[in-house]
């Protein structure tokens, strides 16, 4: 009876043991069911943030490149806007002259004068589409212009003075031959 008794326990024993399991188990594959559920979630939520970012990156990009094309157009436009401002100004200050020339004849004062010939000296500058060395080599042109304009202008501010002494040496000096 005893071996009985003992073998009855043993068998509920090992009945529960393998519910217990069974139950370990349904427990294990529900975790593990869980746990991919999770990782495909977790994937899922990270391509549509890559896909979010990319999308985020390329509007950035095209609001950029649009920026500096409306700039450049600006620029542009500013540019043009100078060029003919400055232009539009010489055209009008010649005809201002011109204007001013018939309406006093031949006459002019000497400042009208002196801007009508710096009028007819200007030249337009057009370096847009010169390199470096071309630029340099034209800038070395206006010094070298320049330095001769100052070089001459010195010349007859001496001319001037030595002019200006001889003309109070003769007022001053009594004539001696008469």
């Amino acid at each position: 009876m005893q071996q009985n008794k003992d073998l009855i326990e043993l068998q509920s024993l090992i009945d529960t043991h393998f519910e217990g399991r069974k139950k370990e188990e349904e427990e294990l594959i529900g975790l593990k069911e869980r746990i991919e559920k999770r990782r495909a979630e977790r994937s899922e939520q990270q391509r549509i943030r890559a896909e979010k970012e990319k999308e985020r990156q390329n509007r950035l990009a095209e609001e950029k490149a649009r920026r500096e094309e409306q700039d450049l157009q600006r620029r542009a436009d500013d540019d043009m806007k100078k060029k003919k401002a400055l232009s539009s100004m010489g055209a009008s200050y010649s005809s201002y002259l011109a204007k001013a020339d018939q309406k006093r004849g031949k006459k002019q004062t000497a400042r009208e004068q002196k801007k009508k010939i710096l009028a007819d000296r200007r030249k337009t500058l057009n370096v847009d589409h010169m390199s470096e060395d071309k630029l340099r080599e034209k800038a070395k042109e206006f010094w070298d212009w320049l330095y001769q304009l100052e070089s001459e202008k010195f010349e007859m501010g001496e001319k001037l003075k030595k002019q200006k002494y001889e003309y109070k040496v003769k007022i001053k000096q009594p004539a001696l031959y008469l």
